[in-house]
């Protein structure tokens, strides 16, 4: 009977073992799949199911060229980006992006816990990495509109091309304040003054959309599957290095860097942004990658910033010099920091390996880790990654939409500025232009080359010559389809004087300046108008009243030529809508664009901005001479 009774009891609790069992089974709720579920307890329960190794992975950002199904399962990566000029195939179409993208995608939802990936794409002037897409004018046409709203109809249009392409995080805006056109990202800032930079900072809104009443200060903020996450870049005091050279050292006193370089990014918290991306440059000699007091001390801790911080392309290898010459010594410092996500596209393994051990040996404590996790995590929930992960082709029309190319002709007929207006106050204005002559000249080396147009950053990263790269209006184009049909219109790039001399033309109008680059590459400290530029300009307009047409990345050494000129314009950089200069040119609509940089006389005045004691420039900050649109019979 005893025996019985201990069978019996053996039998009871294996079943009640299995039913247990079941039952846990049955209800094994995971709180961070649950939309309903805060986003702080989604965090928390994804956290406590991760490994060292998941977590860790979380932080690593690859190159799309080495996302592989065995990568992204292997280390659990976090996040791809597209690198300047990095496509799925040249020309490719928001399908062949969209198929990429959610290809890597899968991938990841393949892993154990299943968190998507985060892809990121630089798109600093509209989605300028992808053929057939809006080109917007650089920042520095930008600025000189004044016009927040505008700029912000820019970002949801450029939120709408990109993940038109599959794309649902972008590497903008750049909110550095250019006090030295020497540098060769001085295209990529609205002004010099920060002022300006805080009011376009509106753009925030536009990429991930206006935040909510009652939102905590700090936290990231992305409105849709229509809207992208932004990256406020590149923090802090990335315009201000010593004679405007690339990644330099920016010294300056901490008035003048949280006076001058940190207000955009107050502002940039403000509308939640998700993402602010660390500097290569160094303030008073620290690098920004490693410096703890401003990434964590200020950033995260006293402004609240509560999204992640990303390395800039292998930005913490070049915490030593040499570049990479103490790898191990560099995620240490950048990790210890602040730098929560690294952009290392190339040397995963090397990367996972070194921090595993630093934290293994206690040099980086597991707290850190957690804090850059959870970071990337909040994002990625706030993003509605995890309940969206899979792209689909539902905005593939949005690329390159006429709606949104209306909105880049306004915003270049906004950036132009005219600098001269008639040689004299006797002869009088000289623009608007009529549409209806004889004969007319254009010439200079931008006139009709669409690359030199968008300036770098466009399809390719230090952007192309001529008009195949992607689809647009050169402004040789938008000057013939402008002026009156029974006007000839001749087009010369460089011509002598004896072709000049030869024609009998009513005016010219010549287009000259700068071939694209971007960063290091555009490093100028002479700031020369390009040749044949000035050859041009003294051939053309010693014989044939003239307007010339300045397309640069900033203000250049003009005043030898500017005798000479009947009209000046400053046109910037304005992308594929070359017809909003023709617009302006011939008076469809008035000039109202007022410098946001200093035009400077000679190069051995810099750097010299608005407010400084011994300014004296060729054209002051602010200045910009109107006209009043016309009708024309």
């Amino acid at each position: 009977m005893e025996r019985i009774s201990t069978s019996f009891l053996g039998i009871f609790l294996l079943v009640l073992c299995c039913y247990a069992s079941n039952t846990v089974q049955a209800t094994d709720y995971a709180a961070y799949k649950d939309p309903k579920r805060p986003t702080g307890a989604r965090i928390r329960d994804l956290m406590k199911r991760m490994t060292l190794e998941e977590k860790i992975g979380q932080m690593v950002q690859i190159e799309r060229v080495n996302a592989t199904a065995q990568i992204m399962k292997q280390f659990y990566i976090g996040s791809v980006l597209s690198g300047g000029g990095s496509v799925p195939a040249p020309k490719a179409t928001p399908r062949q992006w969209i198929d990429t993208v959610n290809k890597i995608q899968k991938w990841a939802l393949a892993t154990r816990l299943g968190i998507p990936m985060i892809y990121g794409i630089d798109a600093v002037h509209g989605h300028n990495n992808v053929y057939n897409a809006t080109i917007f004018p650089h920042n520095v046409g930008l600025g000189v509109t004044r016009d927040p709203q505008l700029i912000k109809k820019i970002g949801i249009a450029t939120a709408h091309e990109v993940r038109a392409t599959g794309i649902p995080y972008a590497f903008a805006p750049c909110i550095a304040v250019c006090r030295d056109p020497r540098w060769g990202r001085c295209y990529e800032s609205y002004s010099e003054d920060p002022k300006i930079v805080q009011m376009m900072t509106e753009i925030i809104s536009g990429l991930q959309g206006d935040l909510p009443d009652k939102s905590w200060l700090g936290r990231p903020y992305v409105g849709g599957k229509d809207k992208v996450a932004a990256c406020a870049k590149h923090y802090v005091g990335d315009g201000g290095t010593v004679k405007g050279i690339n990644e330099n050292d920016t010294i300056v006193s901490q008035h003048e860097l949280y006076s001058i370089h940190m207000p955009a990014y107050y502002n940039s918290i403000l509308r939640g942004v998700s993402t602010i991306m660390a500097s290569y440059s160094s303030f008073n000699g620290v690098k920004m990658h490693a410096n703890q007091e401003l990434l964590t001390g200020f950033l995260k801790n006293r402004l609240n910033f509560r999204g992640f911080i990303v390395s800039d392309w292998q930005g913490i290898d070049k915490i030593t010099s040499p570049p990479h010459s103490n790898y191990t010594y560099s995620i240490q410092a950048s990790i210890l920091a602040g730098v929560d996500m690294v952009m290392g596209p190339y040397n995963v393994t090397e990367f996972v390996d070194d921090l595993t051990n630093l934290i293994n040996k206690n040099f980086i404590p597991l707290s850190r880790v957690d804090d850059a996790v959870r970071r990337i995590l909040r994002v990625k929930f706030s993003m509605g990654l995890f309940e969206n992960p899979l792209a689909d082709n539902s905005l593939a029309d949005m690329l390159g939409a006429q709606e949104h190319r209306e909105i880049a002709r306004e915003a270049v007929r906004k950036s132009l500025v005219l600098l001269k207006n008639g040689k004299s106050a006797y002869t009088g204005p000289i623009l608007p232009l009529p549409k209806k002559a004889p004969k007319i000249l254009v010439a200079g080396t931008n006139a009709d080359n669409l690359g030199y147009q968008c300036g770098g950053w466009t399809i390719e990263w230090q952007g192309l010559s001529g008009n195949n790269l992607t689809s647009g209006t050169t402004i040789l184009n938008a000057i013939k389809d402008t002026v009156d049909p029974s006007t000839q219109v001749v087009f010369n790039e460089n011509p002598d004087t004896a072709f000049i001399n030869s024609n009998d033309y009513a005016y010219a109008i010549v287009v000259v300046g700068e071939q694209p680059y971007a960063e290091t590459n555009g490093d100028n400290l002479n700031l020369t108008l390009p040749a044949p530029g000035p050859d041009t300009i003294k051939n053309v307009c010693s014989h044939i009243k003239c307007v010339v047409v300045v397309i640069s990345g900033r203000p250049l050494v003009i005043e030898p030529y500017l005798e000479s000129m009947d009209a000046l314009v400053a046109a910037w950089l304005p992308g594929t809508e070359g017809q909003g200069v023709a617009d302006v040119l011939f008076g469809d609509y008035g000039f109202t664009g007022k410098l946001a940089r200093t035009w400077f006389k000679r190069v051995d005045q810099l750097p010299m901005n608005v407010g400084d004691a011994h300014y004296d420039p060729l054209f002051p900050f602010g200045f910009g001479l109107t006209t009043q649109p016309i009708k024309q019979m």
